[in-house]
């Protein structure tokens, strides 16, 4: 998935191969949608990854979701 428009990750050269991370952070944004799609509840993922602010990790999920239903 491209996550080219979602403000709340980024890529970073040498930083995690230059996956697309949560901003701030070397958490994998595929991760975050990994965990979501196994059923974890949003305050699971944030209790899993308490050093990402729960709006982030909401922003990253809508934006996955957004650009999940466009591509089916």
């Amino acid at each position: 998935m491209t996550w080219e428009g979602c403000d709340a990750v980024e890529r970073v050269p040498g930083k995690m191969s230059g996956e697309p991370v949560i901003k701030g952070t070397r958490v994998l944004a595929d991760t975050i949608i990994s965990n979501f799609e196994s059923g974890s509840s949003l305050d699971e993922i944030a209790e899993n990854y308490p050093h990402v602010p729960e709006e982030t990790i909401r922003k990253v999920i809508a934006f996955y979701e957004r650009h999940h239903q466009l591509v089916r």
